[in-house]
């Protein structure tokens, strides 16, 4: 129970520290723009899908017909697993940046708190902010439920806004373990996005390779994994791929926290 609320006590605080962050909703702000934008883009733009079917009915093409529901939720939230690539590590650079700034790490890393509860309760504080941020989305989902003619299975919606969770959790963790290695804010979110940006793009590098090493790349690409579960598919091992990222950025960030107390 005591364990339970020194986790919740970290929570709020690092979720209140966000509410309170002027650069907390100017980045908020950025993600509802461009996700607003390319809403709009992606459905009603001169390449978007109702042109597209608009286009087919026209020409009377004879092909399958376009699930224009689906099809929004795999390009839509293929664009946002990439926007947050840029707008995450900007999340997570202050983690712990400015606990160093503020001179309160040395008291987090001398209090009786666990290194785990400490990463973990800001972990779900940053994760509970980009929560709040993506709320947003659903009004978007909605109207083109809405107007689908065939319903769309509530599985595949589900699975996207987990995927794209998941993929928050884990660019969140590692930026944090970043977070904890430096007091530059700049530096960390540098680093954090170089990281998560190769993570993005490992499945490119193992079309180079060939046998157990290009099966390597391609099991711990984040897109790879990513697309697996926005396209409905609930796979498991996509699924463990994002949670060990997850413990692993929480596990480094302990780890660092646990040097900082030797040295303390």
């Amino acid at each position: 129970m005591i364990l339970l609320n020194n986790l919740l006590a970290i929570f709020r605080r690092e979720l209140q520290s966000y509410l309170t962050s002027p650069l907390a909703y100017l980045i908020a702000t950025v993600f509802w723009l461009l996700s607003g934008f390319f809403f709009v883009s992606i459905l009603l733009g001169p390449e978007g899908i109702i042109q597209q079917v608009s286009q087919r009915e026209q020409q009377s093409i004879p092909t399958p017909p376009i699930d224009v529901a689906y099809q929004f939720i795999k390009i839509y939230f293929g664009f946002l697993g990439s926007l947050v690539l840029f707008i995450l590590p900007v999340l997570s650079m202050g983690l712990y940046t400015e606990e160093r700034k503020r001179g309160t790490l040395e008291l987090l890393a001398t209090s009786p708190l666990t290194n785990w509860v400490i990463a973990v309760g800001k972990l779900l504080g940053a994760l509970a902010f980009f929560t709040v941020m993506i709320i947003p989305i659903l009004g978007y989902e909605i109207f083109i439920f809405n107007a689908a003619n065939s319903p769309v299975p509530p599985a595949v919606p589900l699975i996207a806004h987990l995927a794209l969770i998941l993929l928050a959790g884990a660019i969140l963790s590692l930026g944090m373990f970043i977070s904890s290695l430096t007091d530059s804010t700049i530096f960390a979110a540098v680093i954090t996005f170089a990281i998560v940006l190769f993570l993005w793009v490992t499945d490119l590098i193992a079309n180079r390779f060939t046998g157990a090493l290009g099966e390597v790349f391609e099991h711990i690409s984040l897109l790879s994994n990513y697309d697996t579960l926005v396209q409905g598919t609930l796979d498991t091992t996509s699924l463990v791929v994002f949670a060990s990222y997850i413990v692993l950025g929480l596990f480094l960030t302990a780890q660092s926290i646990q040097l900082l107390r030797g040295n303390s």
